[in-house]
């Protein structure tokens, strides 16, 4: 896995028409190949009296995993093209249905894979993407004549203060991209003439929607 990936936080609907047939997608996260298939049957459900549910969906690192299915098209007019949608957008840990409801006029293969690619693009920009970081957590000990430039240089670099306790000492917990943990500690004990203590905690994934902190396990 990358250190950032895109993925649904909050799913969405779209539909497009062509032609009378309704392309009506449906977009949610899927951390596995059961979840994306228990997506799927949902919206099966859901639609039960549409002539066809197409799907795809991606999940597991570096797409390692991804599946689709025509549900009855033509071959390669439904399924792959969602599928080409998904990771040409690089979204990892996602699913797709398209539903359709067919109009009673014949798309053609070119048709199909427009209107299917149309769809899960129509159904994505009415979902929430986020990009997720690989993080760690720093929890910096210091005193209170040191506090001011530890805050100082998590504005300068834009790392997140996740909380900050004062007791007899100043605990801060600072979010750093993993990419830059090295750096920035350095700079912390440069910038507090190693007054402060650094500990490297646990791993953590992060996104930014809205100006609000997201926190994740993967």
């Amino acid at each position: 896995m990358t250190e950032a990936y895109r993925t649904v936080y909050q799913p969405g609907t779209g539909e497009i028409e062509e032609k009378k047939s309704r392309f009506i997608a449906s977009i949610a996260a899927a951390e596995s190949e059961e979840e994306a298939m228990a997506f799927v049957e949902s919206v099966r459900k859901r639609y039960w009296d549409a002539r066809h549910n197409c799907w795809a969906f991606v999940t597991g690192p570096d797409h390692g995993l991804m599946r689709c299915s025509d549900d009855g098209e033509p071959q390669g007019t439904a399924g792959r093209p969602m599928l080409d949608v998904l990771t040409g957008e690089k979204l990892f840990y996602v699913c797709a249905v398209v539903t359709r409801y067919f109009g009673g006029t014949l798309l053609g293969t070119g048709g199909l894979v427009r209107a299917y690619s149309r769809a899960v693009q129509e159904g994505l920009k009415n979902s929430l993407v986020i990009e997720k970081k690989s993080g760690k957590k720093l929890r910096v000990c210091c005193d209170y004549n040191t506090v001011g430039k530890l805050q100082y240089q998590a504005a300068q670099n834009g790392l997140a203060v996740l909380e900050t306790q004062y007791t007899d000492s100043v605990e801060m917990v600072l979010l750093v991209p993993a990419a830059d943990v090295e750096r920035v500690s350095r700079l912390l004990t440069e910038a507090t003439s190693a007054r402060a203590a650094i500990h490297v905690e646990e791993p953590v994934w992060f996104a930014v929607s809205g100006g609000e902190i997201l926190l994740f396990d993967h």
